[in-house]
């Protein structure tokens, strides 16, 4: 491979979510969590790190998404549809909860380590601005605005046209 020098594959945090769903899909008839935290680990491993953040936060949602797409295509075959939908959504999400948990607390730590914080600074908008020598030099004397005070007439109510008696 030429250019960059690193070789792999290298997914969007779209197609990370996407691959994540399947994984978690394909497998959540047989081994819904350890087949889910399998798909975490891939898919944390293989986005791009500018886009840890938005995979970071997607887990929940995937399990539940996919959890509510078998347990709706396992109550279309029942007699007693609401109820066995019901029932298979509690069971699903209570049994799934601690490889749930696992899940996104290992896509957590490992995207900690992949540089996360950075995208994290890039959200905020990067390090606080360094304060001008006048800001701080008022802010010594103990005279610092800390918010400019609100134009005349801002909150008095406007009156367009004419009045009706007129």
């Amino acid at each position: 491979m030429t250019g960059t020098g690193r070789a792999g594959l290298r997914l969007t945090a779209r197609g990370a979510i996407v691959m994540l769903f399947v994984i978690t899909l394909v497998g959540m008839p047989f081994l819904p969590g350890p087949v889910f935290v399998a798909g975490c680990l891939a898919a944390v491993l293989l986005v791009r790190p500018r886009d840890l953040l938005p995979l970071v936060v997607t887990p929940p949602l995937v399990f539940f998404a996919a959890a509510l797409l078998v347990e709706l295509v396992r109550a279309l075959r029942s007699a007693s549809m609401l109820q066995t939908f019901g029932l298979g959504m509690f069971t699903a999400l209570s049994s799934g909860a601690p490889w749930l948990f696992l899940g996104a607390a290992l896509a957590l730590g490992i995207a900690w380590v992949r540089g996360l914080p950075a995208n994290l600074r890039e959200l905020r908008g990067g390090a606080a601005p360094e304060p001008t020598p006048a800001a701080r030099s008022r802010s010594r004397r103990g005279r610092a605005r800390t918010f400019d005070p609100e134009p005349e007439g801002y909150f008095e109510p406007r009156v367009y046209g004419k009045a009706a008696d007129e």
